[in-house]
């Protein structure tokens, strides 16, 4: 048997912030630049994500900063934490990448840092990475997300084609968490808010009403975990959509930490894959 290849590290890349907004009362955006995004392709899909290179507190990395180095000399609990954000847009003639952060006071490790983050601040990520778009061949869209979603389904939703018939859900916990999105006509987006129900319970419902159209659905389903497994054996299993025509992961788990859920990620979705399968 021969041997695997050594798997490679990837490169990462140091941007600097630009511009910062406070999009919502929950939601800040950060637009990057600099010399580390020259050649960045960020443009052909709209789940485009970055990861996000966090230090653990007190430690330094030389310079230039190479994670294959620092992953050889260092121990792994100095190695960088990683946080993955989607990407909200990428202007490659202004070499601009722009990112947006849910903030939920200094709950968590990048959405304070975002909170605080200035202008000239360095931000070093790896990626991007990705998978989906719109296809215009489809004969409509469902996109269905939280606020993690939220920046990939308005990132779909300005890219979707003229004339294309979109049923997008997107759950936020109240009005004051809406945002303006320049979507074409045909697109009917339905806010709603979660207020004191359990995440997702909302979306879960929605979709279900939904009278579902005719012809070739193409979808995408991010979010907590819990209610993207609901919707997944829906659409598998009740509505027949073909596993390709689906775009559909957990990005968060509640009750687990991001470390914990990504050591479980993967065992989770296969396991779920299976039982869907099953009952298909």
């Amino acid at each position: 048997m021969a041997d695997r290849p050594a798997r490679r590290t990837p490169k990462a890349r140091e941007a600097r912030v630009t511009r910062t907004e406070q999009l919502t009362p929950h939601m800040v955006r950060l637009v990057l630049g600099g010399e580390g995004l020259d050649g960045l392709e960020a443009d052909e899909f709209t789940d485009h994500y970055i990861k996000v290179l966090f230090a653990p507190e007190g430690v330094s990395y030389p310079e230039p900063f190479d994670m294959e180095q620092i992953r050889a000399d260092l121990p792994r609990e100095q190695w960088p934490t990683t946080r993955t954000y989607t990407v909200r847009g990428w202007d490659a003639a202004a070499g601009e990448l722009t990112v947006d952060f849910v903030v939920h006071g200094d709950e968590g490790l990048a959405g304070p840092w975002a909170a605080r983050a200035q202008v000239g601040d360095p931000v070093r990520f790896l990626g991007p990475g990705g998978g989906y778009a719109p296809d215009p061949a489809a004969d409509w869209h469902l996109l269905v997300g939280d606020e993690s979603a939220l920046p990939a389904i308005a990132a779909s939703l300005e890219r979707a084609p003229a004339g294309a018939v979109v049923h997008a859900f997107v759950e936020v916990s109240g009005p004051e968490e809406e945002q303006k999105i320049a979507a074409p006509d045909g697109v009917a987006l339905i806010w709603l808010h979660r207020g004191d129900r359990p995440v997702g319970e909302a979306l879960v419902a929605a979709v279900r009403e939904l009278d579902f159209p005719a012809g070739d659905v193409h979808a995408f389903v991010h979010g907590e975990a819990g209610f993207v497994k609901d919707l997944r054996r829906y659409l598998r299993v009740e509505r027949d959509v073909p596993r390709e025509r689906l775009s559909v992961s957990g990005y968060w788990r509640l009750g687990k930490t991001d470390e914990a859920w990504r050591a479980v990620k993967r065992e989770w979705n296969e396991q779920v894959e299976r039982e869907q399968e099953s009952a298909a």
